[in-house]
């Protein structure tokens, strides 16, 4: 899935910052793989970096949704690392909700081990 990261002039390290966060979404939304084209990451200081302290580092994560609208979270913290955490924990809960909505209602077509003739054929032995 890609992952695009933006950030306001404040933020450093920003490539550093990019490879952290495509690798770290990557690993946490593997689940979510087959339903998501792409994330988009904004990053921003809110009360920019020449003060310090509080609660001030914004993260925005939007979740592009095959076939459907985006899903997107914020999430406020003292630190870049605890923002893209905490909003990655924020979208996964609200990924699990939005698909388990589709799971019931609508069966989402996925890949699945179910339909799979060779791996039937080892669960289920023949019947003689």
């Amino acid at each position: 899935m890609k992952v695009q990261v933006n950030t306001s002039n404040d933020i450093d390290n920003q490539d550093a910052l990019e490879r952290w966060a495509s690798d770290y979404l990557n690993e946490q939304l593997a689940r979510f793989d087959q339903d998501l084209t792409s994330i988009e990451v904004q990053l921003s200081d809110e009360n920019h970096a020449a003060k310090g302290g509080g609660v001030d580092k914004r993260c925005t994560l939007e979740a592009r949704v095959n076939g459907r609208a985006p899903v997107a979270v914020t999430n406020y913290a003292p630190n870049q690392d605890l923002a893209i955490r905490g909003a990655t924990d924020k979208l996964m809960h609200a990924l699990d909700h939005t698909f388990g909505k589709l799971d019931r209602r609508e069966h989402r077509v996925r890949d699945t081990i179910r339909r799979d003739p060779e791996v039937i054929e080892q669960l289920v032995p023949p019947q003689s």
